[in-house]
């Protein structure tokens, strides 16, 4: 279980295919196989083996690829940061992991002297960036041309090879350890469920400092696909990719998909070359995906739950189940049922397993989970009990084993001591026709303890009243789960790197100076 093998197997298997297209670069398997050994040669002279850190805050490209077989190869850690984050956030991530080897690009080559400048243990910037290196930092191109190849220091097993940040919001980040062995079984994991693995190309837009990109860049390589990194999301930039390149293969959250599919230059793209599309990460509403099913006929969608913790998934809703009629159509508002390796239940407050259709919190157990927190074993024994992940996510299970996601715990309204499950409310506002975008929070209130509250984004050129969303909503669900104040925005919602709606940036000015009862 030696993460380098996959890039090992790829240049065994697939020598002369494209591997990387990036920034107009085109490099074969037989060459990134060459450049990596390189790579790692080139960290070992910095003094990374031994499991040090090596850090990366950049957007995603082709070099960003190599630094994740390059660092195990010299025997290191990696540990990716977070590009949304704040010099202080980024400052705790390399204090915890005390990286001593830095790379930058472009973007952040002010943010990386900072950081530098403020932490003594960071020894190197290496710049990854477009443009000429700038004078005080190490260029990339230039450190693999200068060093021999390097034997590969075989770490493997419990070894660790990546730490995620997550991104706090309450509390600091907690790094997410993930062994060789974890991605092994989990890289292993999603080529089992994959639909085909043959002359895979796939188009990234999560950023690789999150396991959303980074799960897809490690069996990718072990399949000998071909990668196409893309900055940033941007529906132009994912459809002119998809178009050029034939790419195959994606993963995009509902947000991505509901703004890729409304773009105005929707049809202007022929994007029938991809195969499949996994998307998760936040709600997909059963309107959304309807839409994207029609328009996007040749797309074969899959729905994925999970987290870094759980090795970035533990149920799968697949393409057969994606129906919209019949006895089964139920299953398209679920997420799926345990992907391969995975077992999943939904338990009571007393520890007990919950009868089918019976709220409780979706707890995961696999080969695949996280080894723990970085220097946080308390957090670690808070969420990993007897072997179990415990999600932080309250659901229920049907008889035939399909998993129905309420809400994250935290993000669950108390109102006249009925729970209100916000997923809920939003799944209805979206039915809408005039509304693009929604969230649904508790605010404070003197009688309820908390009430519902629903911001919504209404479409191009819509407009749609209190009145009408009432309506609407008493319509589809019951009185004390229909919001009783709205607030209706013209720009998109605040969202995370990967497209999820930061709810606390929308819930937490309703709450200062008091305390929620969920948190």
């Amino acid at each position: 279980m030696q993460g380098t093998r996959f890039l090992m197997q790829a240049v065994a298997c697939q020598p002369h295919r494209t591997a990387t297209v990036c920034n107009g670069r085109r490099r074969s398997w037989k060459e990134v196989g060459g450049r990596v050994p390189r790579l790692a040669g080139a960290l070992r002279a910095l003094g990374i083996a031994d499991g040090r850190f090596v850090a990366a805050l950049a957007m995603n490209s082709d070099r960003y690829i190599e630094l994740f077989f390059a660092v195990p190869w010299a025997g290191g850690a990696f540990a990716p940061l977070n590009i949304r984050w704040s010099v202080e956030e980024n400052v705790y991530a390399l204090t915890d992991s005390k990286a001593s080897v830095l790379f930058v690009d472009d973007s952040f080559l002010d943010q990386s002297l900072e950081l530098k400048r403020r932490l003594d243990w960071v020894e190197h910037l290496v710049w990854i960036g477009e443009a000429p290196c700038p004078d005080g930092l190490l260029d990339y191109e230039t450190l693999i041309a200068a060093h021999e190849p390097l034997p590969d220091a075989g770490r493997n097993g419990e070894d660790l090879w990546v730490i995620f940040y997550t991104g706090g919001t309450t509390a600091h980040p907690k790094g997410v350890m993930m062994s060789h062995r974890g991605l092994f079984v989990a890289t292993l994991g999603y080529l089992a469920w994959l639909p085909d693995i043959e002359d895979l190309s796939f188009v990234y837009v999560a950023g690789y400092f999150h396991f959303a990109g980074a799960s897809a860049l490690l069996y990718i390589t072990l399949a000998g696909g071909t990668h196409i990194p893309l900055p940033k999301f941007d529906p132009v930039l994912v459809m002119e990719a998809i178009a050029e390149h034939k790419a195959t293969n994606a993963v995009l959250v509902p947000t991505m998909i509901n703004l890729l599919i409304r773009h105005p230059d929707f049809e202007h793209y022929d994007l029938s070359s991809l195969r499949t599309c996994v998307y998760g990460g936040s709600p997909m509403p059963e309107a959304l995906i309807t839409e994207a099913m029609r328009k996007l006929p040749t797309w074969r969608f899959f729905q994925v739950f999970g987290m870094t913790e759980t090795g970035g998934f533990a149920t799968i809703l697949r393409w057969r189940d994606h129906l919209t009629s019949g006895p089964k159509a139920k299953r398209l508002r679920s997420a799926g049922q345990p992907a391969p390796g995975n077992e999943v239940k939904v338990l009571l407050a007393d520890g007990s397993e919950a009868p089918p259709d019976t709220l409780g919190e979706i707890v995961v157990r696999s080969s695949m989970l996280m080894n723990g927190y970085f220097n946080n074993p308390e957090a670690t024994a808070a969420v990993l009990k007897d072997g179990w992940m415990h999600t932080g996510d309250a659901g229920t299970m049907d008889e035939d084993g399909y998993l129905y996601v309420a809400d994250r715990i935290k993000d669950m309204i108390v109102t006249g001591g009925e729970n209100v499950y916000s997923i809920e409310v939003e799944r209805v506002l979206f039915l809408h026709p005039a509304v693009r975008e929604a969230a649904v929070i508790g605010i404070p209130s003197a009688q309820w303890g908390e009430s519902v509250h629903a911001v919504v984004v209404p479409k191009d050129g819509m407009r749609v009243s209190e009145s009408e969303l009432d309506a609407h909503c008493r319509a589809h669900i019951g009185g004390y789960k229909v919001p009783r104040s709205y607030e209706f925005r013209s720009d998109p919602l605040p969202v995370t790197p990967v497209g999820k709606v930061r709810k606390n940036v929308l819930r937490d000015p309703h709450w200062v100076g008091r305390e929620r009862k969920i948190s």
